[in-house]
């Protein structure tokens, strides 16, 4: 079942009943020419249980410790942002797995040899969406694909790079001499705002499978509490790319973030991806390629299953 992603961008009171997300308007509590029936009807009720993704980005935003403490209980991602409206923080569950303890030790167990070839599979998966995605759009990619045939364990001879390098000259060419850089022109605005999301996505899921988000199977930034889902969202960014692509595409001003392309960006986790030759929403995805990491850290496996950008 796919999880809800919600999004407040407004002043808001978010609480807690009978297990449910209340959302009330300040701007309805504090109009005493209203009758309280009327107010009491402007409260929205979302069940917890139907929840993957709390977005909370308005400095007016109130939400009760009862009600983190539930989102956190049904592994909610709770994603915060600031004033300029960037998401600059997440909070997830500490205990997402009935048997965690005997996941952690697998992972952190892992040899070397295993995980490179996971960020061997990993990579290939992610040049091959980078492809499929430049071929959508009628651009050239044979040599994206045939990269992402030829990537070596660990990705040795760092195909990603050259791929990247490739990739980011070519699919925004009416953009002229855009560059992918997190505080670069437009749409690395949007790209950072979709990426972030996904991030969230896939932290979210890895915790659901026992797994440790910290602990990368390439990356290995110190100060980076997030390594293992940066490493296994990579294949999923074309997918945030070709939101992006699709705004642009259709004319729309990109150059801020304004409510309409947030609210499309934020469809990233209901976006069809293909699995094994079958369609599913992007978050019941993630949800999979994290159950299969996990067995492959348990040696029950020996591929990540991960999505494919269809046509």
């Amino acid at each position: 079942m796919i999880k809800r992603t919600l999004y407040f961008g407004n002043p808001a009171y978010l609480s807690r009943k009978d297990e449910q997300l209340v959302v009330r308007l300040p701007e309805v509590e504090k109009n005493d020419t209203l009758p309280e029936t009327f107010k009491k009807e402007a409260q929205a009720l979302i069940p917890i249980e139907d929840i993957g993704v709390v977005i909370l980005d308005h400095t007016r935003l109130t939400i009760t410790q009862y009600l983190i403490d539930g989102l956190l209980e049904n592994n909610v991602a709770l994603i915060t942002c600031n004033s300029l409206h960037h998401p600059t923080g997440l909070m997830l569950n500490l205990a997402g797995h009935t048997l965690q303890s005997a996941k952690f030790k697998v992972q952190v167990e892992a040899s070397a040899p295993l995980t490179k070839q996971l960020w061997q599979q990993t990579i290939k998966a992610k040049v091959s969406n980078q492809g499929l995605l430049l071929k959508r759009y009628g651009i050239e990619a044979g040599n994206l694909m045939k990269w992402a045939g030829d990537v070596k364990s660990g990705d040795a001879d760092n195909t990603e790079a050259r791929a990247a390098a490739y990739y980011w000259k070519n699919i925004f060419p009416e953009i002229e001499g855009f560059r992918r850089e997190r505080e670069g022109i437009p749409p690395n605005n949007l790209l950072n705002y979709t990426y972030a999301i996904l991030r969230a996505i896939i932290a979210r899921s890895l915790v659901g499978s026992g797994l440790l988000p910290t602990l990368g199977i390439y990356h290995r930034n110190q100060y980076n509490h997030y390594c293992l889902a940066d490493d296994i969202m990579e294949p999923y960014r074309p997918f945030a790319d070709a939101l992006v692509c699709g705004i642009i595409r259709n004319g729309e001003v990109y150059d801020e973030l304004n409510t309409s392309i947030k609210k499309q960006l934020l469809s990233i986790a209901s976006v069809d991806v293909l699995m094994d030759g079958e369609r599913s929403p992007l978050m019941v995805a993630a949800q999979r390629t994290t159950a299969s990491l996990a067995k492959c850290f348990e040696g029950k496996a020996k591929r990540i299953i991960y999505p494919e950008l269809s046509d």
